[in-house]
């Protein structure tokens, strides 16, 4: 009897201790998270839409471009690829922090999904008069362009795809991130043990991005590691993982559809969205749509082909003259 109690009382102590180690990384992941937010503030606006507070950014003036980021990064990404300048010496451009990731939140009260992104930016744009911009997707953003162009044809000039995922295959990052969006345990996992795990992995998975070339220090600068890393991302990034083949799977049905102007670019050295089974694909799926596959590039292809994503923007809607920011 008394070993089956002091057995007891060790577990006891066991847990509370295991318990008191999780509150207390909790307490440090949350400090970590709002210095990160505080070393790094949001330098765009804010605008309230269905609920949703979206942080954007935007400069220029003319026929609108909209940009959205893949999973785990945020719109700086496109100032630090410099293509955000590029394209505002002549279109207003606006890049979004699509919902949970930079500055934006990302409410629990609904999935989201491509589509369902897709609808809130429409409001977005009514909001902000924003009428038939060109949208310009990178990775993960590429199915939120495609949601558009399926779901709001009329209110879209055309699509630029960047390093896209548009068939659904196998991907060993879904296994190994989409836990951390699991309920209360991905709560748990996010402010414990996920921004560990994270800053190992980090890593390792931008040179597979950038991959064949080094990760450029503009990129480290304009995303930084730190913000990534916030439970409010990660359980972001972790959704989209775990979203991203039955995504590529429903809307695979209906590319054949597609009624608006489509340009692809894609990098052919892509170690994350292999240009064959995917930009080839979509290409030869959409009727009048154009592909370029550019040597020597991955999947990160736009911080050092700004010169053919302004072209095919330029090829989607004729640029004006203007530069210079709108009012804030």
């Amino acid at each position: 009897m008394f070993g089956k109690t002091h057995g007891t009382a060790v577990r006891t102590k066991q847990l509370l201790f295991a318990a008191a180690l999780a509150a207390a990384t909790a307490l440090v992941t949350r400090r970590r998270a709002l210095q990160a937010e505080t070393e790094h503030p949001p330098t765009g606006r804010f605008i309230d839409v269905a609920g949703v507070r979206l942080h954007f950014l935007e400069r220029g003036r003319g026929t609108p471009v909209v940009l959205l980021h893949g999973n785990g990064a945020l719109a700086q990404d496109f100032r630090g690829s410099g293509v955000f300048d590029r394209l505002a010496a002549h279109y207003r451009v606006v890049a979004f922090d699509r919902p949970g990731y930079g500055f934006s939140k990302r409410p629990r009260d609904r999935t989201w999904t491509p589509e369902a992104q897709a609808e809130l930016l429409t409001s977005a744009f009514e909001r902000l008069g924003i009428e038939h911009p060109v949208v310009v997707g990178h990775s993960w953003g590429t199915l939120v362009a495609l949601a558009l162009g399926l779901e709001h044809p009329d209110r879209v000039r055309g699509l630029l795809l960047l390093s896209g995922y548009y068939y659904p295959s196998l991907r060993p990052d879904v296994f190994l991130f989409a836990p951390a969006a699991m309920p209360v345990l991905g709560d748990v996992m996010r402010y414990t043990v996920s921004p560990l795990v994270g800053k190992l992995l980090v890593p390792g998975l931008l040179r597979e991005m950038f991959a064949p070339l080094p990760v450029p220090d503009r990129f480290r600068t304009a995303v930084p590691q730190s913000l990534m890393l916030r439970p409010s991302q990660l359980r972001a990034s972790a959704a989209e993982s775990a979203l991203m083949i039955p995504a590529a799977a429903r809307l695979r049905k209906r590319y054949a559809g597609l009624r608006v102007p489509l340009n692809l670019i894609a990098g052919a050295d892509d170690r994350i969205a292999h240009v064959e089974r995917h930009s080839a694909r979509l290409h030869k799926e959409v009727p009048g749509s154009d592909l370029q596959v550019l040597p020597g590039l991955g999947h990160m292809l736009h911080y050092f082909a700004q010169d053919a994503v302004v072209e095919a923007v330029n090829a989607l809607a004729p640029p004006v003259a203007a530069i210079g920011d709108l009012p804030a």
